[in-house]
């Protein structure tokens, strides 16, 4: 599959890079964004992919989080995609800022007319690592997740659902059972229909209730005073009581700022 690099930066001695492609899954053309760190230049390094939340591009996290630094130490190769297709000329899809572009939620839709672009949950598990792992130097059997609010539920539904793919899973600030939260409600109905039945797949909570697959270890950092934790969009109780009913470790971080 042509890759198209868009830009290419020296950070921290390694390259921040991004690149554009034609989806098969998104039907569209998709950017991702990937760093190679020095390591990558002598052999195949661990690869680590970020999800980003609402609202944002493959921009947001290379540009604000400084996460090069320590990948560069690590010799990690990080990847960051984008958030939905794009440019689909889907009715609706600019809308609004939690549903649509930016807002795909990393499920599969199965509704019209968005069934046939928003296939946010095999490209992230399928389609991208199959490119990443053709093009880049990676280690395919170390590979890891990672993601921040609608991209911590994407973090943590794709590693429940994969049991052994990804050797760590961590998430800030996730939502963490969308099913029941008005961000999701609204996400799961429009793309899924409106059997509720059908959203549990792509619930972090009731999938961690049904989960019987090999051991994973989760890791939640979540800011006490973030806004989204306070009016009932995030709902992390609610997961933490479900690992610890089927015994499943989790390390919750309640930290003092808003993350």
């Amino acid at each position: 599959m042509a890759l198209k690099q868009i830009s290419s930066n020296r950070c921290f001695g390694g390259l921040q890079k991004v690149f554009e492609h034609s989806s098969v899954e998104l039907k569209c053309k998709m950017r991702f964004a990937v760093y190679l760190p020095p390591q990558a230049e002598s052999g195949k390094c661990p690869a680590l992919y970020w999800l980003s939340g609402l609202t944002c591009t493959e921009q947001n996290f290379i540009s604000k989080s400084g996460y090069q630094q320590a990948a560069s130490e690590h010799g990690l190769v990080v990847i960051a995609p984008d958030t939905s297709p794009r440019g689909c000329n889907i009715k609706g899809e600019d809308d609004s800022w939690d549903f649509g572009t930016g807002a795909g939620f990393y499920v599969n839709a199965t509704e019209d007319p968005w069934k046939a672009n928003y296939r946010m949950y095999s490209y992230v598990t399928e389609e991208l690592p199959q490119l990443i792992n053709a093009n880049f130097p990676v280690d395919p059997q170390r590979m890891s997740i990672f993601g921040h609010s609608m991209g911590g539920h994407g973090a943590l539904i794709c590693a429940l659902k994969n049991p052994g793919k990804y050797r760590s899973v961590s998430a800030f600030a996730p939502i963490c059972n969308p099913v029941l939260c008005s961000w999701g409600k609204k996400a799961f109905s429009g793309y899924l229909g409106p059997d509720e039945s059908k959203w549990k797949a792509y619930d972090a909570t009731c999938l961690v209730k049904a989960y019987s697959g090999s051991q994973i270890d989760i890791l939640i950092d979540q800011g006490k005073d973030d806004e989204f934790l306070s009016n009932g969009q995030l709902l992390p109780d609610n997961f933490i009581a479900a690992c610890t009913e089927k015994k499943i470790p989790v390390v919750f971080r309640l930290q003092e700022a808003r993350l």
